[in-house]
């Protein structure tokens, strides 16, 4: 089973209690956020080979991503690295597809 899998399962299970009034609320705010997904780093060969194989440009590729086109430029060419709430948006698209960003 994996780690993913696991940490639902007991996710699930924290739930479960919590809303039977075993468990107190800080204990499940605790549970949720060890949950929460890992956030991996992305090198500037993937953020590039994500964009390709999207079909879609830098300038493009930014408004997804709602930052400058300069900073796709930068993170490809490993000026700058993606952090916070852009790393997320690059982890959503890899995970999920461009789409998963479309409304």
């Amino acid at each position: 089973m994996s780690k993913s899998k696991i940490l639902k399962a007991m996710h699930s299970s924290a739930k479960g209690l919590y809303d039977a009034g075993v468990m107190d609320a800080v204990t499940m705010r605790e549970m949720d956020e060890l949950c929460l997904p890992v956030i991996e780093k992305m090198t500037a060969k993937q953020i590039k080979q994500l964009r390709l194989g999207n079909h879609i440009s830098q300038p493009v590729f930014a408004k997804y991503l709602n930052v400058k086109p300069i900073t796709v430029k930068k993170w490809e060419q490993g000026e700058k690295h993606p952090s916070g709430a852009a790393l997320m948006l690059l982890q959503v698209v890899s995970h999920n597809g461009l789409s998963a960003l479309q409304f």
